[in-house]
């Protein structure tokens, strides 16, 4: 962990959480946020985890594996209990932008968690995931590897996101799809 001004010393955050970093990580979480009984694990080496001013996690679990992965969370966004943020494989990023709200049990994944294998080569790989400003995934959302949630979406309960979803749009379903366009929500 950097010691950096406003930065929340690791033994801090050991006391509320349980966290696993394994040595050659970062994690940079700002002191003005509010994470309480998460699960963080980071295993693998140059994995970064960066947690903005004003965010606030509580029960949530969140997992780096692999080489040069980041998950980084805006300022602002409140991520609920039960919910799982896992970037994994080599330099994939799960970006969460500013003053989002994502309701409990929300799962948001860059990768499968196991390499299906095809003639020796890997047929899954991870993908980036980016969530934009201002995104509501409301209960039990899904979002799958290789997606981008534009500014001001949001997903109804339960949706599966597999696919982009544009700024200001409501999708919902499995696999989710567009319900409404040019919306915005307000907390």
């Amino acid at each position: 962990m950097s010691e950096q001004q406003g930065a929340l010393p690791l033994w801090r955050l050991r006391l509320r959480n349980k966290v696993r970093v394994a040595a050659g990580n970062r994690v940079e979480a700002s002191a003005a946020a509010r994470i309480r009984e998460c699960y963080l694990v980071i295993k693998g080496s140059g994995n970064r985890l960066v947690i903005e001013p004003g965010a606030n996690l509580r029960g949530v679990k969140l997992q780096l594996l692999g080489e040069g992965c980041e998950l980084h969370i805006g300022a602002d966004t409140v991520i609920g209990a039960g919910c799982y943020l896992s970037s994994r494989g080599t330099a994939t990023r799960l970006i969460v932008g500013r003053d989002g709200m994502f309701s409990r049990q929300v799962k948001v994944m860059t990768g499968d968690g196991h390499d299906i294998v095809q003639e020796g080569r890997c047929i899954n790989p991870p993908r980036s995931i980016t969530i934009g400003d201002h995104v509501w995934l409301a209960d039990s959302v899904t979002v799958l590897k290789g997606v981008q949630v534009g500014d001001n979406a949001v997903a109804g309960n339960g949706s599966v996101v597999t696919r982009d979803v544009g700024a200001g749009t409501i999708v919902a379903g499995n696999p989710a799809r567009e319900i409404k366009q040019n919306i915005n929500w307000v907390r």
